[in-house]
């Protein structure tokens, strides 16, 4: 008996809502450890905790997770577009404030809309899909020129570079769905993102960061136990089971409590401005980004 479902139930919503929350602390841990370790670092104990992790569960579990065939070359090919989206969050959050870069890497569904109207014959933009880009792209210059009104102007590369890991989950989002959604089980894609990048941002750690740790305080420790523990294995694990159950198309019209979530967190917890343009421009993304992706009504 299939346990897939037509609707969201209570039990979906809160648990959505959750991750969505566990999301937004994530920007936030990012931004605390950066005082304590090197971007390119952080990053790579992410990504191979949450490998390991991976790896355990599916033995557990008897499930494979490595192809044998040209799949494999497609696994590569997502992990690199994974990692490299990491470089660039993780970069810019060392720039920018993590309520800015929330709301920036949040992009992603618009570059997402606009490439599957390209790519994707079945996905053409729509008028509301057009209205939500438009009020994204205002909430998106809403936030930049909350950067430029501040006095260290680097904030606005900080933003470009969180906008660019958004614009690199896009792509990574559209070659899985065009290309091996069909050959790939969620666990292995999983897993190929995960274990690609972590050798790839291991590699990158040894060539351009000389001094890896310069404060490993308690708070830093569990800054990066929380991203490869609770957001990279088990989040992520918890996000496949439920677009297996559940339509898709409803979940992701909650997904965008993330940037709401990551930007008051980033004003309760690390003490950032809740200025108006902020707060303005994180409405307008959020906004924009649910008419995007709320789901088309049949006739």
């Amino acid at each position: 008996m299939s346990l897939s479902k037509k609707s969201l139930d209570g039990r979906a919503m809160t648990i959505v809502v959750t991750l969505c929350f566990l999301w937004g602390l994530g920007q936030v841990s990012i931004k605390a450890a950066n005082d304590g370790v090197s971007p390119f670092f952080q990053a790579a104990v992410r990504s191979v905790t949450a490998t390991l992790l991976v790896a355990l569960w599916a033995r557990a579990r008897h499930l494979p997770l490595v192809h044998r065939d040209r799949t494999f070359l497609h696994g590569v090919v997502i992990g690199l577009l994974f990692g490299t989206e990491f470089v660039f969050i993780y970069l810019g959050l060392s720039f920018t404030t993590a309520s800015h870069a929330v709301i920036f890497l949040y992009t992603a569904p618009f570059f997402v809309a606009l490439g599957a109207h390209w790519f994707l014959p079945n996905e053409p933009l729509t008028g509301r899909k057009l209205v939500g880009l438009l009020l994204a792209f205002a909430g998106v210059i809403v936030t930049l020129w909350d950067s430029l009104g501040r006095p260290t102007r680097i904030q606005v590369l900080g933003d470009l570079m969180s906008m660019t890991g958004g614009l690199l989950w896009a792509v990574t989002s559209l070659y899985l769905k065009g290309v091996v959604r069909s050959s790939m089980t969620p666990s292995q894609m999983l897993f190929y993102q995960l274990g690609v990048s972590a050798v790839q941002l291991s590699v990158m750690t040894y060539l351009f960061e000389p001094r890896w740790v310069f404060n490993l305080s308690s708070l830093v420790v569990a800054s990066l136990a929380y991203q490869g523990i609770i957001v990279a294995f088990a989040s992520y694990l918890v996000w496949f089971w439920l677009i297996q159950v559940y339509p898709v198309s409803n979940l992701s019209g909650f997904t965008f409590f993330t940037p709401v979530f990551g930007v008051l967190l980033g004003g309760l917890l690390l003490y950032e401005p809740l200025t108006a343009k902020l707060l303005s421009g994180a409405g307008l993304v959020t906004g924009g980004m649910i008419l995007v992706n709320w789901p088309e009504t049949s006739s």
